[in-house]
């Protein structure tokens, strides 16, 4: 277990990266903690969850400050989310470790594929009716998500806030307010649950986060992300999710 007190330095780089693309970075911290020794269900998802919010909140605080983040969007999504998150949590403690584990490669396989996909949406957007009903019905599904697999859902809240017409630098902040919602939930159900803390442990990865996300979300207020950041976000979530399926579902 000792050797998990290197992952502080590693989870700064994370949220640095992923704070500039609205996403709480909880796809590669469960997977590294569990790696490192935690349990999956009752150590790696619940710290996971804790720092995907840590991260995406604090990014939401700059955005929000800088007057990026749209509301009128984030809202329906983010109500959604937390509303559904608990159910998924519910199902989370009653279905064995290697489904979890195979839904969550899975779902990160296929954000990966969003991510490289190239796919823009069309200028016009939806109208504001759309806009609510795409986030009151999505908001449910990825709520249910996150809390099952422990993820925010920023993987596919961004593209899906694309599809309703937002600028990628206005997607990406609205995302991070989203995906602190449902984070909020999924975190809480798991720790009211089932979650085991080691907190030495989590006190030090939060810290790291925070530096991280504070110091990522800063420069992506002044300066959105180049596309190569997507490329390589996208092949390591691929790469992620492979030894994920490789190690833990296929060979355990």
């Amino acid at each position: 277990m000792e050797k998990i007190y290197i992952i502080p330095f590693v989870f700064f780089l994370i949220s640095f990266v992923f704070s500039m693309l609205g996403m709480g970075g909880s796809q590669l911290y469960i997977p590294l903690l569990y790696w490192f020794g935690m349990d999956f269900k009752t150590q790696a998802i619940p710290l996971g969850m804790l720092l995907n919010v840590v991260n995406s909140s604090s990014a939401a605080f700059t955005y929000i400050k800088k007057r990026l983040t749209d509301f009128k969007v984030a809202l329906p999504f983010g109500i959604s989310m937390v509303a559904f998150a608990p159910v998924g949590t519910v199902v989370n403690v009653n279905l064995p470790v290697k489904p979890i584990i195979l839904i969550f490669s899975l779902f990160t396989l296929t954000a990966a594929i969003l991510m490289l996909s190239g796919w823009k949406p069309k200028k016009s957007g939806l109208s504001s009716h759309q806009r609510v009903i795409l986030g009151i019905s999505a908001g449910g599904i990825l709520g249910f998500f996150a809390g099952l697999i422990g993820r925010g859902g920023g993987s596919f809240v961004v593209p899906l806030l694309y599809i309703c017409g937002l600028e990628p630098k206005i997607a990406a902040a609205t995302s991070s307010v989203v995906v602190t919602f449902s984070g909020t939930s999924s975190f809480i159900s798991h720790i009211l649950i089932s979650a085991k803390p080691v907190w030495k442990v989590w006190f030090f990865c939060i810290l790291s986060v925070l530096a991280g996300s504070q110091t990522g979300s800063r420069i992506m207020a002044n300066k959105l992300k180049s596309k190569s950041v997507k490329i390589i976000f996208g092949i390591v979530l691929i790469m992620i999710s492979a030894i994920l399926i490789i190690k833990d579902v296929i060979l355990k």
